[in-house]
């Protein structure tokens, strides 16, 4: 009677075990494909990311103009969040062969250290912004959900960059 009842603890423990190996070995996966995915280089066409981004400038202009009538938080954040990806889709111009990982690290810490400089005042810079192109480059005020509005930009691009290439990749 003391095997037999040990004998289930033991297959639950084993099966507990295995499933446990199994979660740890799927984190484990998830975690080197992330890894892969910050060092394996792609390959961007900058002719197309420069289309795409006059193509999003164009639509953050309309969304913050007043022919679109849109809430102001939708507004206000949505353009906020367009602006970002225009600087996800800069950097993938500029650094056209870099992992989509570190465009998008590198497109978050650009935008957000934009945002901070916003609580940097001098009479240059001020200046700056006084004018239409430093208002919308620039910004006037921090903002802090800002910051969280110009991560879903960037990752909105991400995303949409790596089921974009993963699509031309089964083409090929």
């Amino acid at each position: 009677m003391f095997l037999s009842s040990r004998t289930p603890d033991r297959r639950w423990s084993e099966s507990g075990t295995r499933s446990a190996r199994q979660g740890v070995a799927g984190t484990a996966d998830a975690t080197a494909k992330l890894m892969t995915a910050t060092i394996i280089p792609v390959r961007r066409s900058r002719p197309r990311y420069a289309l795409a981004a006059a193509l999003v400038i164009g639509i953050g202009l309309l969304w913050r103009s007043s022919l679109f009538p849109l809430p102001d938080l939708v507004a206000k954040y949505g353009g906020d969040a367009l602006w970002a990806l225009v600087v996800f889709l800069g950097f993938g111009i500029a650094f056209h062969r870099s992992s989509t990982v570190r465009i998008a690290l590198i497109a978050v810490g650009f935008a957000w250290s934009v945002e901070f400089l916003q609580l940097y005042h001098a009479p240059w810079i001020d200046r700056i912004r006084l004018t239409r192109f430093g208002h919308l480059v620039l910004g006037t005020t921090f903002n802090s959900p800002d910051l969280l509005a110009y991560t879903i930009g960037i990752a909105l691009g991400a995303l949409a960059e790596c089921v974009f290439l993963n699509e031309n990749q089964k083409a090929s």
